[in-house]
């Protein structure tokens, strides 16, 4: 099967710039671009792509907050470094190393939030998630009964 081809070089050129990303652009500008990516199949293919990317950066950087903080909390709930033998030359106590380790877990935590943030703000995703939550939401508004149509007319 052939590879497909954009049907404007121009635009595929300005999509590409902008990650084929067309949320923060005017109205009037964007009916252009979309008309673009509703014909052409090679740019409205790279689109999809793009966006499953920044919907797996979400996932991940999510997933890397949510993991954080549970090791955070599992650490200051058992104390394992504690209960754990740490013999470190010069350090008669495990106190230190305990409140170290739980440092690190602490600013483990605070990147994995800092990179979840520029993450969100970076890539259209939160725009994209807003709009497909309308969509599905209109989705199931039309597929509702007629019986749950007079319910809302009469509130």
């Amino acid at each position: 099967m052939p590879k497909s081809v954009c049907t404007d070089r121009v635009v595929n050129s300005i999509l590409a710039s902008w990650r084929y990303d067309i949320s923060g652009i005017p109205p009037e500008m964007r009916r252009d671009y979309e008309n673009h990516l509703a014909e052409c199949h090679y740019c409205r293919s790279h689109q999809k792509f793009h966006r499953r990317l920044d919907m797996a950066l979400v996932v991940l950087t999510s997933l890397l907050v949510f993991l954080s903080a549970a090791i955070l909390v599992l650490l200051w709930h058992f104390r394992l470094p504690g209960r754990v033998a740490l013999t470190i030359p010069g350090f008669g106590d495990a106190a230190l190393p305990q409140f170290l380790l739980l440092l690190a877990a602490f600013a483990g935590f605070l990147v994995s939030v800092a990179a979840l943030v520029l993450v969100l703000t970076a890539t259209p995703a939160p725009a994209y998630l807003g709009g497909l939550a309308a969509e599905r939401a209109k989705m199931l508004e039309e597929r509702l009964p007629s019986v749950l149509d007079t319910f809302r007319s009469r509130s």
